[in-house]
């Protein structure tokens, strides 16, 4: 009973009280304790003490908004963007990029607190590598319409609500995508296509998608609709080359469903190329307007790298690259690889990695379409042993019986490709019954936001 008690939540909703901000969560929020209780407050730094107002109770924690700081970071710096506050997009644009950097390893370190068992403090968890420019690194933006005062607007709706902030000009996105977007913006409002609304549910043009090949300059965009027939379709299309001839690729992408995925099912092509072109160091890529590929390509390269180090390939191993995509890093890795095997379970990824495979002449891959943890016991019975498995899971982290498969197959190495320090964390404590985690290395990929990605090598004991 008596611990029951403890977790009570004794603030009230609109209380205010000062409090003195001890970390940074993982969202980015500042993270203080009032009488015990967990607070957590958009916006506030560690060290600062701020007066808080509590906006939300819930059983375990309290949310809270700054009243007034009292004494501020010597971190703290102005955000440069105007919408920054209202968008929510990025989270840390008030944090100078150097604390950044360091609060992010910071995060890593508390994941393993919360939900590991390791001595932290003996670990090798290196210091995050950054960008030279944390600004402008975003190839791809996706931006809802709306209509404002007789003007179309585009950008992102703002954090927990429905109300769309206009984002002309978003610094973390490559100023390509930026001009694009604004372009197509000012074609639609002189050629009056319908913008859908999201209360009415009539209208036409939904969001305005544009992705820019860093490396080759090639424009995509791709109009996503809430029905099939685009209205002035060939108008727009003749305008949209005539003021930007950079966009090599048009295509329309219908999306009738009440939801805040932005992609529908049907894509179809206006004019151009049905692909845009990326190249990665000596690596080039087709992407269509539905292919995932990474956001911030100069840090995607150094990503990778960290990969190709941890792995440290001799040429003599069987190497697994396991939610394997379209094979980006087992590529990567290829040429150290005595055998190279991917998997994954969308079939059109494994089209995509073979294709890529052949086209950069890696005779050495072999990728197949299914779970990890169904094929991968199949190769051993085969003799196929591998000595490196390479693992790049979604946010939720390996999946428990990909886990067990690792630990049944016993690789002398794994390398753990991480999005999110939570899941790395968890699945590093279930690991380490066989293996040792000889080092853990976050690299930021997108700079201005609490995200921070992490290479883990394991070896076995």
């Amino acid at each position: 009973m008596k611990k029951q008690a403890e977790q009570k939540v004794f603030i009230k909703e609109k209380q205010t009280f000062p409090l003195t901000i001890k970390r940074l969560g993982i969202n980015g929020e500042g993270v203080g304790y009032f009488k015990r209780q967990v607070v957590f407050v958009p916006g506030a730094l560690p060290d600062e003490e701020v007066v808080v107002e509590a906006t939300k109770i819930h059983p375990k924690f309290a949310e809270g908004r700054i009243k007034k700081i009292r004494k501020a970071s010597p971190f703290r710096t102005k955000p440069p963007c105007p919408v920054y506050e209202q968008c929510g997009g990025c989270q840390l644009q008030h944090l100078e990029y150097v604390k950044q950097l360091e609060l992010k390893r910071d995060i890593v370190i508390q994941s393993l607190e919360r939900h590991t068992k390791f001595k932290v403090g003996q670990m090798d968890i290196r210091s995050t590598i950054g960008m030279d420019n944390p600004w402008h690194y975003r190839n791809k933006s996706q931006f809802q319409l709306g209509e404002r005062d007789g003007k179309v607007i585009a950008g992102l709706y703002s954090l927990n609500s429905h109300k769309l902030i206009d984002v002309p000009e978003c610094i973390v996105q490559q100023p390509e995508t930026n001009k694009v977007t604004n372009v197509i913006k000012q074609i639609v409002k002189d050629l009056g296509i319908p913008i859908y609304n999201e209360k009415t549910k009539k209208g036409v043009l939904r969001t305005i998608v544009t992705r820019v090949g860093i490396k080759t300059g090639q424009v995509q965009v791709v109009l996503v609709t809430a029905v099939d027939e685009l209205k002035r379709k060939d108008l727009l299309v003749a305008e949209i080359k005539k003021r930007l001839p950079e966009v090599a690729s048009v295509m329309q992408n219908v999306n009738p469903r009440k939801t805040s995925i932005i992609f529908g099912d049907k894509t179809v092509h206006l004019s151009g190329k049905e692909i845009i072109e990326e190249h990665l160091e000596e690596f080039s890529y087709e992407l269509s307007a539905r292919a995932f590929f990474q956001l911030n390509p100069v840090q995607t390269v150094k990503l990778y790298n960290e990969v190709k180090n941890a792995a440290a390939l001799t040429g003599k191993e069987n190497v697994i690259d396991a939610y394997c995509g379209v094979g980006t890093i087992g590529l990567w890795v290829a040429d150290g690889a005595k055998e190279l095997r991917g998997m994954d379970i969308i079939p059109e990824s494994i089209e995509d990695a073979k294709k890529n495979a052949k086209k950069h002449g890696v005779e050495n891959a072999l990728y197949v379409s299914g779970k990890a943890e169904q094929v991968v016991p199949k190769w051993q019975k085969q003799g196929f042993k591998p000595d490196v498995i390479i693992v790049d899971p979604p946010r939720t982290g390996c999946d428990q019986a990909l886990l067990d498969t690792m630990l049944k197959s016993k690789p002398k190495k794994i390398v753990y490709v991480s999005c999110n320090p939570s899941t790395l964390a968890k699945d590093l404590q279930i690991l380490s019954k066989q293996y040792n985690i000889k080092y853990i290395q976050p690299v930021d990929m997108f700079p201005q936001t609490a995200h921070v990605e992490a290479v883990t090598l394991l070896e076995l004991k």
